[in-house]
């Protein structure tokens, strides 16, 4: 399970736009580069980002081996319903990462 960091509001007006910040810790391997034996490290990468407000897709993002390390993320979302957003990573040898956090509108 790698470490994330999620910045959410906790209220928000409704109609009212928010930004939405996310990190994850990732090594994002390229599968390019050397190892300490001289052969190549295999490919590890985060390959698709996607958040989901209330079961609905609203923010998606393919990666590719040019993204740093720890990969983090940051896009706006305008507020309709309280509810829940879903983040979920994806990517190389099975890597899958679900997190949730709660978002009061009033």
């Amino acid at each position: 399970m790698a470490r994330t960091l999620i910045h959410v509001p906790r209220t928000v007006r409704k109609g009212e736009a928010f930004e939405v910040r996310a990190l994850i810790a990732h090594v994002m391997e390229t599968g390019y580069r050397p190892g300490a034996d001289g052969k190549v490290l295999p490919r590890d990468i985060i390959r698709r980002f996607e958040c989901r407000y209330n079961g609905e897709p609203v923010f998606g993002a393919e990666l590719h081996p040019a993204i740093a390390a720890n990969p983090y993320l940051s896009f706006w979302i305008v507020a309709v319903d309280s509810g829940v957003l879903e983040f979920e990573w994806t990517g190389d040898n099975a890597f899958r990462q679900l997190e949730r956090a709660n978002l009061q509108v009033t």
